[in-house]
């Protein structure tokens, strides 16, 4: 293991606010890159570990990660492509109909989606017929993109970037970043960047993983690197007020076990406030999502979600029991890295990504495979680790339960099904 230091920004201030009073809630330890599955040649070289440990903003109440890992390591080789879930292109498709239809877009709106990947929300938006911009820093997805017919350009967004894309497409009537802005660490230039690009009343809309669903669901494996930022409302009004925008919507969506949909427009546009907005902020009051206690409280679940898995999966197998996982997402490597499950535990992961497959995880280094090992070599029980799908992999794999086999799911809290 090699604690790496020389491609990390530790910060000293809270992403938002700026303030000082930062109190860590949570440390998952040094632990590698949730996405830099190993090749066949790699599995045995020492990897790269960087720290992951977790913060509260006393003063907005942001709940963040202050070690930054440089986006040109983070994102280097990157393995996910969104169009391999056949959940979230639907949940896209749905989302670019409801946008088209809610702020009456035509053939000459231009909606422009940061951290766009293969293209997989600007598809339907074409479709419906409007203009569309990717912007995606991987070049080998962005290619993929290109190759749909969706116009990418292969950069990390910025305000220099919006510049340029203002000059040569011109004004966006929509922007969003999806899954991408809790990845940003200077959400502030970013935020710049979207102004200087929307209409007078264009609408910038983000989804995020939402902290209240991150707290009470006990959604620790959320955390990795890429992830900086947990949001609430309430921390994301105080944020977005400060850049002379204002949230006009919320949504609950159920992508990554719980996330928001923001709707934000310029402060003074002609888009109205919808109830929702004040509707957040006094149930985040309520909870206390300023107080030190509910932090506390989750810290003591993820320890205990942590020894009840493990002795779960070391009971089966000294039982003789086989075990293999399902689902190699960023988020499973955290709950392997974490909870300390490992190859011992583990034969294999089946993930139905071939960009994933014939891969290890990084740091437990289990093997990846296609889901034909399920056939050739079944085992007893399937640990659900992509475990926000698993109501549709247990549909998809009903063959195995019909043939004696159990599924597993880890979080909020293990259980066998």
């Amino acid at each position: 293991m090699r604690i790496k230091s020389s491609h990390i920004t530790h910060r000293s201030t809270c992403r938002i606010c700026g303030g000082m009073k930062l109190s860590r809630i949570l440390s998952l330890g040094p632990t590698p890159l949730a996405n830099a599955f190993l090749l066949e040649h790699e599995r045995h070289l020492p990897e790269s570990y960087f720290p992951l440990d977790v913060y509260v903003c006393k003063a907005c109440s942001l709940v963040q990660l202050i070690d930054v890992v440089d986006p040109r390591i983070l994102f280097k080789d990157y393995v996910y492509v969104s169009s391999t879930s056949p959940v979230f292109v639907a949940h896209f498709d749905t989302f670019a109909r409801q946008v088209f239809d809610r702020f009456h877009l035509s053939a000459r709106s231009l909606v422009i989606d940061i951290g766009s990947n293969d293209g997989i929300l600007l598809r339907p938006f074409k479709q419906l017929g409007a203009r569309v911009l990717g912007v995606e820093p991987d070049r080998s997805i962005g290619t993929i993109a290109r190759k749909a017919g969706v116009t990418t350009i292969s950069e990390f967004f910025s305000l220099i970037v919006a510049r340029k894309i203002l000059k040569k497409y011109g004004e966006a009537s929509i922007v969003t970043a999806t899954n991408v802005f809790a990845h940003v660490d200077d959400i502030h230039g970013l935020v710049k960047g979207v102004k200087h690009l929307l209409t007078k009343n264009g609408v910038f809309i983000i989804e995020v993983p939402y902290l209240v669903d991150f707290l009470e669901k006990n959604l620790f494996d959320t955390v990795y690197h890429e992830h900086l930022s947990y949001f609430s409302v309430t921390a994301l009004h105080y944020f977005f007020e400060q850049l002379g925008m204002a949230i006009i919507d919320v949504e609950r969506v159920a992508t990554h076990g719980g996330s928001l949909r923001v709707f934000i427009a310029r402060a003074g546009s002609t888009h109205k406030k919808e109830s929702s907005v004040q509707s957040f902020l006094t149930s985040e009051k309520k909870i206390g999502l300023q107080e030190e206690k509910i932090y506390h409280e989750y810290k003591k679940k993820i320890e205990r979600n942590k020894v009840t898995l493990h002795t779960l999966l070391s009971k089966l197998k000294e039982k003789g029991n086989s075990i293999a996982g399902y689902g190699a997402p960023a988020k499973g490597n955290t709950l392997l890295n974490f909870f300390g499950v490992g190859d011992e535990l583990l034969s294999y992961i089946v993930d139905d990504s071939h960009h994933k497959q014939g891969r290890y995880t990084p740091g437990k280094r289990i093997p990846v495979v296609s889901s034909e090992k399920l056939k050739t070599h079944p085992p007893d029980y399937l640990l659900i680790i992509a475990w926000n799908f698993a109501e549709s992999i247990m549909k998809k794999n009903e063959e195995f339960r019909r043939h004696g086999g159990k599924f597993i799911i880890p979080v909020p809290s293990p259980k066998i099904i």
